[in-house]
């Protein structure tokens, strides 16, 4: 359990609302893998900052408390002074490794009065109080919290002495795999070293890293509307418009009105009516409509209705649309959110509007000699032109699935492309694009062989490599990068690998850039695959060492959900992706849990809307 407080005055009146505060309890939640976090909101009073501190430590014995806000030279910001006065013990190392990362992005970082310590058991950690700030001073330490708090909990010293077997094997401190991040082993240091020099990190961490760089807006777009809607008074049934003060009777029928027909103007009396279609203008002159199934017809001349009598007691408005009841003239019709939808569509029609889109400009590439054009009907013709060759299906996997997850043509301009794995080549395709393209895709040439020059290509290009290597399977080797203009992604060449890294990865930066371009604030919730609870059907299904997704099906069996993982999930068997309904998030393997068993509960990241295959 962790405690985060923020100390605002303005905040804790209403006079401000607080982002440092939930920001931060995200960051925990997903970065030290717990869903509880409790939240306070507290104004600059000493005495309750103790109070709350105390309270938090002693009394739920979190295992760490982090304040927001606070820490400054103005008159109230005293949260240091109240910290102090309850911690049994400092940690002055930690202040200035946030202190140090700060000073990198502001000289203003030497203001902050940051105090860190601990009180018993319980960790305690002083952050600024603006949102960017709390972000960069807390990955600042993340990766030393984990052994940081197992040192404080009697119940974790195999794990601290773990740890302190991997720091004193490779003479450097990262915390070992099993704790919430991957060592890089002996990476980096040439001669027989043959690993990887780009160290893992988990999914989580890729995703976070990847929308930090993809520029955003803080405003919504809006849409208002420039119409009433209906724009008259409009029936709601199939009936008959009169005078509700006539009541029931009959009635003359004297004119008929469909929908598309001007409004009638001439006045009648109260024993006279008109037939009327549904959505039809009623007559100026009107206030009540009678639907047919409340009447009875009388008489009828040369094939029209002439006399009807009324069955039911009509009421001023009755099936009336009034002027605008839909939507009003300057009314916000909605905010925009990226890729458009049908209903945003539809809308921005009945308005009268067009779809103003800026579109995002995506390049997909594959690399690899061995790649032939699927659809290339000389090759397959040619018996000896197939050896050694594989017809390239992830070219037109992504572009689907671009398409696929509603980046139309008028919103997304597709370049699709196969480059042949030599440097110069792929550094003259990728040179090309850069700065003409919002993102380039590209599959392949990220791994340890002699022909992968995906990576030293962007190094040559000036891109900033952000990740390598991600703690995941299928997908390990997937890499992120960026230019000013153009965001790289460096997917894995198996198919497979590719489907899960796009879903993962490429699909919320791409909503989330389209977004941008259009000027509108992208919904970080709604940018990631949706996310439901599911059982694991199948009976037994040993774990990775790392954190695996699983291609599965679902089955709704008496309204519960069951996963059923989809045959072999070797990463180059793209047939596993046809019958998936979901990627299926499964742990790594642990020495006390190295498989899971039919019944377990799983997080499922949801493909497509029609997910469950089947019901029982």
């Amino acid at each position: 359990m962790f405690s985060v407080i923020t100390v605002s005055d303005s905040c804790a009146a209403g006079k401000a609302t607080d982002t440092s505060g939930p920001h931060l309890v995200e960051l925990i939640k997903q970065s030290l893998k717990t869903d509880t976090v409790n939240y306070l909101l507290i104004p600059d009073e000493e005495d309750l900052i103790k109070q709350s501190l105390i309270y938090a430590c002693d009394v739920l014995k979190v295992r760490a408390v982090f304040t927001t806000g606070g820490t400054g030279f103005a008159p109230r910001d005293v949260t240091p002074e109240a910290t102090r006065a309850i911690i049994t013990k400092e940690a002055p190392q930690l202040t200035l490794a946030m202190t140090l990362c700060s000073l990198e992005k502001t000289k203003f970082a030497v203001l902050s009065r940051a105090v860190c310590g601990v009180r018993n058991k319980t960790l305690v950690v002083n952050f600024p109080g603006s949102k960017k700030a709390v972000g960069e001073c807390f990955q600042s330490i993340v990766d030393v919290l984990p052994h940081l708090l197992n040192l404080l909990s009697e119940g974790e010293i195999e794990r601290v002495r773990e740890t302190h077997r991997k720091v004193q094997a490779t003479g450097d401190g990262p915390v070992p795999q099993e704790v919430y991040h991957v060592c890089p082993h002996a990476t980096g240091k040439g001669g027989d070293d043959r690993n990887s020099p780009f160290p893992m990190i988990d999914v989580d961490d890729a995703l976070r890293q990847i929308l930090a760089t993809i520029p955003s807006v803080q405003t919504a777009r809006k849409q208002l509307s420039r119409v009433n809607i209906p724009p008259f008074r409009a029936s709601i049934k199939d009936g008959y418009a009169l005078k509700s003060i006539g009541g029931k009777g009959m009635k003359k029928v004297i004119g008929y009105i469909s929908a598309g027909d001007a409004i009638v103007q001439t006045n009648f009396t109260i024993d006279e009516c008109y037939k009327i279609n549904t959505g039809a203008p009623v007559p100026q002159h009107a206030d009540a409509i009678i639907q047919v199934e409340d009447t009875k017809l009388v008489s009828r001349k040369n094939d029209y209705e002439s006399i009807v009598e009324i069955l039911a007691e009509p009421s001023a408005s009755l099936d009336i649309r009034s002027i605008g009841s839909d939507l009003r003239m300057s009314e916000e019709v909605f905010q925009y959110r990226f890729p458009l939808d049908a209903c945003q569509r539809a809308l921005l029609a009945a308005v009268g509007e067009k779809a103003s889109v800026v579109k995002l400009k995506v390049a997909i590439i594959s690399t690899g000699d061995e790649l032939l054009h699927p659809y290339d009907t000389s090759a397959a013709a040619d018996a000896s032109s197939l050896e050694g060759k594989i017809f390239d299906s992830n070219t037109t996997m992504l572009v689907a699935l671009v398409r696929q997850c509603g980046f139309t043509e008028d919103q997304c301009e597709i370049q699709q492309r196969v480059v042949k794995d030599d440097f110069e080549s792929l550094k003259a395709e990728i040179e090309s694009l850069t700065g003409a393209v919002h993102v380039i895709i590209c599959t392949g040439g990220v791994s340890m062989g002699d022909k992968d020059f995906v990576k030293p290509v962007l190094k040559a290009l000036n891109y900033e490599l952000i990740f390598g290597r991600v703690n995941m399977k299928p997908g390990k080797p997937c890499a992120y990068a960026t230019s000013k203009v153009t965001k790289f992604f460096g997917l894995p060449g198996n198919p497979v690998s590719a489907f899960v890294t796009f879903h993962l990865f490429a699909l919320p930066a791409l909503r989330q850039y389209l977004a941008t371009l259009n000027e509108t604030a992208p919904n970080a919730a709604k940018a990631s695959l949706p996310m439901i609870t599911v059982e694991l059907l199948d009976a037994k299904y040993v774990l990775d060492p790392r954190p695996e997704y699983a291609r599965a099906s679902i089955v709704s069996r008496n309204g519960k959900l069951l996963a059923s993982i989809t045959g072999g999930q070797i990463s180059s068997r793209l047939k596993s992706t046809v019958e998936a309904d979901v990627l299926l998030e499964l742990p790594a393997r642990t020495e006390t849990k190295p498989y899971i068993t039919a019944g377990t509960p799983l997080k499922a990241l949801v493909l497509r809307s029609d997910f469950i295959s089947r019901y029982e």
